[in-house]
């Protein structure tokens, strides 16, 4: 005896494409919490990194940090080089902080962030020659410029003080203005909340594992490298729970 063919009916196939979808819906915040979180190690990952890069530095030139402030512009840039390809100088005006330490550090991709590289777009289309994003994507972390030729040795509380951070701006030294302590008015990161000329980086602070979608609300973390070498994560912040010294470790505040 023969059998026919039977042929899913329409009903079933829309059942099935039913199922399907809603536990694509179930999955797919899983997978992208999974790839945030991955993201956010690796950036951790290449903070301790740098971590020991300027330990290294610190080691060899008396612990004493380096300047970045012998420009008349200041080194406060995202640059590896210049616009003809040429290595830029750690006191070049538009340089990255990161050159000080490159010699210790010896691979560049550890001063980058996979999760840094939609900003990293941004920033150059706004700040560079050209806007080639591919310049800055090895330039995620900002250096805490108050720590300029700071002798390290005469430093407190060396698990307390920040040396770099996940932050838009490459350099850090405008108090409240791109620092996490709050300033007279109550909150950090003046320049870059709503009003502040920078509104529209702000999303590229807090940018790990980020839970919320406002414009100056990401309910995510930041990471921190701390002078001992150490790497922790900061939750987003409007300042109250940080203090003054982890940046300007001489302040008693």
């Amino acid at each position: 005896m023969t059998r026919s063919a039977r042929a899913f009916t329409l009903i079933e196939l829309l059942v099935v494409i039913s199922i399907i979808a809603l536990l694509m819906g179930i999955l797919m915040p899983a997978l992208s919490r999974v790839r945030d979180q991955a993201r956010d190690q690796a950036c951790r990952s290449n903070l301790k990194g740098v971590g020991l890069g300027v330990t290294m530095y610190l080691q060899d030139n008396n612990y004493t940090m380096p300047d970045m402030y012998t420009h008349t512009g200041s080194s406060n840039g995202h640059l590896w080089w210049d616009t003809a390809g040429t290595p830029l100088k750690a006191n070049a005006h538009n340089a990255y902080w990161g050159i000080a330490y490159i010699d210790y550090v010896k691979e560049r991709e550890l001063f980058g962030c996979a999760a840094f590289r939609n900003f990293s777009q941004m920033l150059a289309t706004e700040l560079l020659y050209g806007g080639d994003h591919e310049l800055i994507r090895t330039s995620a972390f900002a250096g805490n410029g108050w720590l300029t030729k700071e002798n390290t040795i005469r430093i407190p509380r060396h698990a307390e003080v920040i040396v770099a951070h996940d932050h838009v701006e490459p350099r850090i030294e405008n108090g409240s203005a791109d620092m996490l302590f709050p300033g007279s008015g109550g909150v950090n990161l003046t320049h870059y909340r709503e009003g502040g000329g920078r509104g529209n980086w702000y999303r590229g602070i807090f940018r790990h594992n980020i839970r919320a979608s406002g414009d100056f609300r990401t309910d995510g973390t930041l990471n921190v490298l701390w002078l001992d070498g150490h790497v922790s994560s900061i939750r987003e912040t409007t300042g109250e729970d940080v203090r003054k010294r982890w940046y300007d470790p001489l302040d008693k505040n």
